[in-house]
Parts: C-alpha cells; structure tokens; sequence
C-alpha cells in the first residue's frame, strides 16, 4: 500500500525520494504514533515533503490516495462517531433559542468552574455539563446565547463570549490587485499633497515662462514630486468571523499601501486592548503594549479601525470579557483613549450594513465612535475620507 502511496505521490510532482520513503517506514515500524488517518497524515507530510509551498499539492494527493483506498474497503455498518455526534446538535426553532436562560457573566463563570470541578465523564447533547452539540452554555458545537466553548470548533452560530483553544491567524496579504482599483479612487479622497525629496519633476509651467524670458532658450525648471503627504494608522481586526471578509479587507488593504505612503498597521481581534501585534504568526511572542503606540503617533495621524464589530458586548463593556484572555480593563475604555489621541478616527465594517441592526456589539460601537462606522463599499469609503479629512 505505501509503494503506491509512494509512487502516487511521485505522479503528482512532489520530489519525494526513496530515503525521504524508507525514513517513513523507519518511523512507522516504531510505533511512535496512533494507528490513525489523521496521524499518518501529518507523519508522512513531515518525512515526505521537504518545502511548505508544496503543502497544498500533497493535500491534494493525499486526499486522492485516500478515497481510492476508501473505495477499495467494503461498506462497513457501524456508525460513525462524528456522526453520531452530530445527531446530539439540536436544531433549535427561534422560540426555543429565545427560552434558553443567560446566566450573565459572573454566573456563568462561576457555574463553569462548577463543572469543570465535579464533571467526570463525556457528554453530549446536553444543557448543563460540558459537551458536544445540545444546549449547554459549556463545550462546543451546540447553541447557546452566551456560552464558553472548548473543545471543538464553533457550530456557526458564533454565539461564544469565551473561546478555550489555541487560535492561529494569517496577516492580510497587502499584494492583491484585482478588485483593488475602486477602492484606490476611493482613498484619494484623503490626500494632502507636498513637495518633497529631489527635484526630479519638470515643472511645465514655470519652464515656459523661463524659456520665454531667456529669449526662447530652453530653460527647464524641475520641482520635487509630489507626495501625499497624509499619515494613516490602520487597525485590523483578524480571525473569528474576520474570516468571511477576508477577500474585501485584503483589497482595501493592498489598495491602502498604494494610497498612503506613511501607513502603519497593527492587528486586533475583535476589540483593541492592552496589546497589538504587527504579524499574526508571532502574535503570542511579540506584542506592542497599547499605550507605546498611543506614545509614539501625535495627533497628525488618521486612525482607521477595519473590523465587523460582531463580538459579545461583553468584550466590549465587561473587564475579563475578551474571548482569548483576561483583560483588567474594558474594551471600551480602550477605544475611547484611541480616540482622544486621534480625534480623526473612523471605523470600517466589512459586515453588510443591512446586518448591523442585528448585532448589539455593532450599535455599541457605533455610539462609542460616535456614528463613525462606514461600510467597506466605495460610497462607504469615500464617506470615512471626507470626515477624516475634514
């Protein structure tokens, strides 16, 4: 079966060589790992594959040996496991969501370490103990208003106010070109042009007079070129439910570059706090306390803030509510000392704005900026230009 795999991976490009193949053997006849698809996965794709642009393609080849193989096998009765847990994820009508009781944030953290203490065993389908699907304010795949989830990942109703894992984000790629144009005309909006650096710009105008005094002689004057001269500080929210905007933030990102030679950019997620980060890879290590970043940009800066503002309102107004960790003071607290060190601030949702009546976290920020939140569509950002360009 693995000469197979071996060759199947051969025929797909992968330079996969007969030493990077018996290593694998090597590791496998030393039972260092579970006997598991998933395992043999990860096992094979750090012995085989020496370059990670070349991840994709052996996903790819991987995912094709193994349905070949799974078509090989003959049809099995038992039932399997991830499908039986999903029978325990109840499909709630709005009546009954609506009936599920919110214990509020000192309640809920107190029943959490409540159970954490006396549960002994897996559950699922549930409303009390912490598990899968159900309607337990505890675990992950099920609904609940308010609830903590660990575990697993999200059913989709984004519902979490806390979230136990480990969570990795990919910074926005700032080189995308294609849908760009529209939002480049719409940045232009905020421009304050000056002339700067080397004369390297002819100056039409003044050289034909010059050239009509100097008795026709051509007399060429050059000026510097013109630079907007704006300084914009970009805050960008990643991760969570970041994830459906990717491709617009992308765009007005790569069109910002463009746009605005001083610009400077840190991530959040969800709610600006006590710390930024410039590379999400590096996020846990290499932190930026917010108040250096209130020190080190005057007031000549704009500040722009990108994100859905799609969260608990916990995150926003309770001290500890952040969904990742403890946080001592509020969310809001935070966003109003950016506002005083930058009074001109906007606020670009990426969310469509049809949804934002629907979302009790965006109506709070919207009143902490002071109804300055624009949708991410160019009347939006041509709008968020003239105020901060006032």
């Amino acid at each position: 079966m693995l000469t197979d795999f071996f060759y199947h991976l051969r025929a797909r490009k992968l330079p996969v060589s007969v030493q990077e193949y018996l290593t694998l053997l090597q590791v496998l006849q030393a039972r260092i790992m579970p006997p598991t698809v998933d395992d043999f996965y990860h096992l094979a794709r750090m012995t085989l594959v020496k370059d990670e642009t070349l991840f994709d393609r052996y996903d790819q080849a991987f995912g094709e040996f193994y349905r070949t193989l799974e078509a090989a096998l003959p049809e099995s009765k038992e039932i399997p496991l991830d499908w039986l847990i999903k029978e325990f994820q109840k499909n709630l009508t709005p009546e009954e969501k609506a009936a599920i009781e919110k214990h509020g944030w000192d309640k809920l953290m107190e029943l959490f370490k409540e159970r954490l203490e006396e549960q002994q065993k897996r559950h699922a389908g549930g409303n009390k103990w912490i598990g899968t699907g159900g309607s337990s304010p505890f675990g992950h795949g099920g609904y609940h208003p308010e609830g903590i989830r660990l575990g697993g990942p999200s059913a989709g109703n984004r519902t979490a106010i806390k979230v136990w894992e480990k969570r990795e984000y990919k910074d926005y790629d700032d080189q995308q070109e294609l849908g760009t144009r529209n939002f480049k005309m719409a940045l232009r909006r905020l421009r304050r042009f000056a002339r700067e650096g080397a004369e390297m710009e002819l100056d039409l105008d003044h050289t034909i007079s010059s050239t009509a005094r100097n008795a026709g002689f051509l007399d060429l004057q050059m000026v510097p070129e013109r630079h907007n001269t704006v300084k914009v500080l970009m805050l960008l929210d990643v991760g969570g439910s970041m994830d459906d905007h990717i491709a617009r933030v992308e765009e007005l990102f790569s069109a910002a570059r463009s746009e605005f030679r001083h610009l400077e950019v840190y991530y959040f997620h969800n709610c600006p706090y006590e710390s930024l980060w410039r590379n999400n890879q590096r996020r846990h290590a290499e932190r930026f306390d917010t108040w250096d970043v209130l020190r080190k940009y005057n007031d000549d800066w704009r500040l722009i803030i990108v994100g859905d503002a799609t969260m608990s309102p916990y995150e926003i107004l309770q001290p500890g509510g952040s969904v990742e960790h403890y946080n001592k003071e509020t969310g809001a607290a935070w966003l109003q000392r950016l506002l005083e060190n930058w009074p001109k601030a906007v606020w670009l949702n990426p969310e469509p704005a049809a949804y934002w009546k629907y979302r009790q976290s965006i109506a709070v920020i919207q009143n902490i900026m002071h109804d300055r939140m624009y949708s991410v569509t160019v009347s939006g950002l041509e709008q968020a230009m003239r105020m901060l360009s006032k």
